[in-house]
């Protein structure tokens, strides 16, 4: 019997900005599932031979509902749960005014200047061989073109309790606080 709403740690940003990293470290803090987006598309690579990553990809379609679907089903059941996902305001969006009703949303937003992000997803792109599902290499070339993404992801603008977090070197603010944001003790 759930006697009060799960919440929700949505943590947000674009490529690069320390999304995973911080949103592994709330949740092993705070003791609940962690759902990545990337996780659930990487899989569905491994079941795809001859997959070729791109902006158009229909695995992209597949991974944005099973994301929702598992939140969904995670929140449904009283579940605290955190989800990380490089989406933009215009995906977030829908995805959160399903949920609101089902659990107490906050946001995390991770913030990097872009040259930080864009050194980040060149390191990664260098080093790990699951990002080729996400199409990093892409993202790279248009980097390299002078057309950045990254520099400009709109960030999720609901009115949602959201608080900001400058990953650049460790994390402004400092991990317990934002784990006592997570948890509502701020």
């Amino acid at each position: 019997m759930v006697t009060s709403s799960p919440t929700l740690i949505v943590v947000s940003g674009p490529p690069g900005s320390g999304k995973t990293t911080l949103a592994r470290k709330v949740a092993a803090r705070i003791g609940c599932p962690l759902i990545i987006r990337d996780e659930i598309k990487q899989g569905l690579v491994m079941a795809t031979p001859g997959y070729e990553p791109g902006g158009d990809d229909p695995l992209n379609l597949t991974a944005l509902t099973v994301f929702t679907d598992v939140l969904t089903t995670l929140l449904k059941s009283g579940t605290t749960t955190v989800a990380e996902a490089a989406f933009q305001d215009r995906l977030w969006r829908p995805i959160l005014d399903g949920l609101t009703a089902l659990a107490d949303v906050r946001i995390i937003r991770c913030e990097v200047p872009v040259e930080t992000a864009h050194t980040r997803v060149a390191d990664r792109v260098a080093t790990d061989v699951h990002r080729t599902a996400h199409g990093d290499t892409k993202l790279l070339q248009a980097i390299a073109a002078g057309d950045s993404p990254i520099a400009s992801f709109t960030s999720i603008a609901m009115d949602l309790p959201t608080l900001v977090v400058d990953t650049s070197d460790d994390y402004r603010p400092g991990l317990p606080d934002v784990i006592a944001f997570a948890t509502g003790n701020a």
